[in-house]
């Protein structure tokens, strides 16, 4: 009797502890958060500031692209020149900046059919298509300047709405818990790292796309004057 009793009491405690194991809770599952997600959780604020994403990329490599071909060197092309100034052969020399289609052989060929007047009237002339070819190359560079600039305050923007959001969730839930404050933080964090991302990228792609501005119209100057100087040494 005294054995039944014990097995009996054996069985309960574990039926007692196979109960309490199921009772308890698993381990939670990692949950691994998307790239995707996250952008999503920003919320509206997100739309804009991916389209300037997308506008300063795409004004940036095609700039990129033009700039870099108009800077090719073209060392070359000013010995061909001189050779055929040299040697009387103004028609040769026009054909050649003409087949050349960049910035530099269309200020040359300008200066080319301005020979024979006083020698400012031919600097006026390559000045003027120099200014031309500049402008050509600096085109939709200020987007990119207003990109950078904006970018950051949409997303100073999108961290306003957050905050908003964070008070608007506590006045209905009466509750200050990172459960009720975390999807408005969601929205002022993503925004805010989105929109300077964006203005850091568009800053830097403004300033090399400047500089390489720059280095070309140093260049087309030196050639400019030396071009001249060429043009006046018969006269010395």
């Amino acid at each position: 009797m005294t054995l039944l009793f014990l097995q009996a009491v054996d069985t309960a405690h574990k039926l007692l502890d196979t109960a309490n194991h199921a009772g308890q809770p698993g381990p939670i599952p990692d949950q691994e958060l998307r790239f995707g997600d996250l952008l999503i959780k920003g919320g509206w604020v997100m739309v804009p500031i991916g389209i300037l994403a997308v506008l300063g990329l795409v004004i940036f490599f095609e700039r990129y692209f033009t700039i870099r071909k108009a800077s090719k060197n073209e060392s070359n092309l000013m010995i061909q020149v001189r050779s055929s100034i040299m040697t009387g052969n103004l028609e040769s020399a026009i054909a050649i900046c003409r087949n050349s289609n960049t910035p530099l052989g269309r200020m040359l060929q300008k200066g080319l059919l301005r020979i024979g007047r006083p020698i400012k009237d031919i600097e006026g002339a390559i000045e003027n298509v120099g200014k031309l070819e500049v402008s050509k190359l600096e085109k939709n560079i200020g987007i990119l300047g207003i990109v950078a600039g904006i970018a950051p305050m949409f997303g100073f923007l999108g961290t306003i709405a957050g905050v908003i959001k964070i008070f608007y969730d506590i006045s209905k839930t009466d509750n200050i818990s990172m459960g009720v404050i975390s999807g408005g933080l969601y929205v002022k964090m993503v925004t805010s790292a989105a929109g300077l991302f964006v203005g850091i990228i568009a800053y830097v792609g403004y300033h090399i796309l400047n500089m390489m501005v720059d280095k070309i119209i140093l260049r087309l100057e030196t050639d400019a004057i030396e071009f001249i100087d060429l043009l006046e040494e018969p006269s010395k």
